[in-house]
């Protein structure tokens, strides 16, 4: 059944002149799970008949760049009303003052997450973290992309970079913690030891999760849901494999429950 969440409208002063509407719902952390399914749906109403066929307390959902595109920030509002946990996952990346306008604007849509690039620097973080300051306990999580899971040695060597994947996105994840953010995305072969090197209170998001057997898509550094458990990923990024199951419910229980006999 659809259990559908209520949202109300209120308007914010992002400066003279500028107001917007902050959506907020009940929906914000509505659940403890750790699977956050990708949306990469090219249609609206496809996306919204999967998500209509899955639990809110069984998932956070990821909206990225694409279908943010294709449908606005109505699709998140969407989604929030029908009482859903939201990433937004845009991956800001901008002078300071640019990133940390955007930032807000994704806290006033209510989001659960949101991200930024940690290639953008100290100062472009930090201004996104002050900008969400008056947003207090309502505050979206901010995380930093480190690496992308899909890039490996030789496609850092071609932006100049001489470190491989994993010795960057430790220099980046260790910027992003002293900026303040709460956390990175990351691959789940480096999260034991961020854990261990940041603390567990420092958030790991990893996409390049995939059940055993699925296919691994475009992604190069993968891991089963139980593996980036044991390695202390906070939340896990899975698409293909439940949005393109035949019964997406009863995939994402599947992986739940391979979770918790982890846990």
């Amino acid at each position: 059944m659809l259990a559908v969440y209520q949202s109300r409208a209120t308007p914010v002063r992002l400066s003279e002149g500028l107001v917007m509407t902050s959506f907020a719902s009940s929906s914000h952390s509505v659940t403890h799970s750790p699977v956050v399914v990708a949306l990469d749906y090219d249609n609206r109403d496809s996306a919204l008949a999967f998500v209509d066929g899955i639990d809110p307390r069984d998932c956070r959902l990821k909206v990225g760049k694409e279908m943010f595109t294709l449908f606005g920030p109505q699709l998140v509002r969407d989604l929030i009303s029908r009482g859903f946990d939201v990433f937004l996952d845009l991956k800001f990346h901008d002078i300071p003052n640019t990133t940390a306008r955007a930032v807000a604007a994704a806290a006033e849509l209510g989001v659960w997450m949101v991200n930024v690039h940690a290639g953008g620097g100290a100062r472009m973080m930090t201004a996104a973290k002050e900008a969400l300051a008056s947003f207090g306990n309502d505050a979206p999580l901010l995380i930093a992309v480190t690496v992308l899971t899909s890039m490996e040695a030789e496609d850092l060597q071609g932006l100049g970079i001489t470190l491989s994947p994993a010795e960057q996105a430790e220099r980046l994840a260790r910027l992003t913690r002293q900026c303040g953010l709460d956390g990175v995305v990351c691959s789940a072969h480096e999260a034991v030891r961020f854990k261990a090197t940041f603390g567990r209170e420092f958030k790991l998001v990893t996409p390049g999760i995939r059940p055993a057997g699925s296919d691994a898509g475009d992604q190069r550094r993968i891991m089963t849901p139980a593996e980036a458990q044991e390695a202390g990923v906070d939340y896990m990024v899975i698409g293909r494999p439940i949005t393109r199951a035949a019964n997406p419910a009863q995939a994402l229980r599947d992986i739940l429950a391979s979770l918790k006999q982890e846990g």
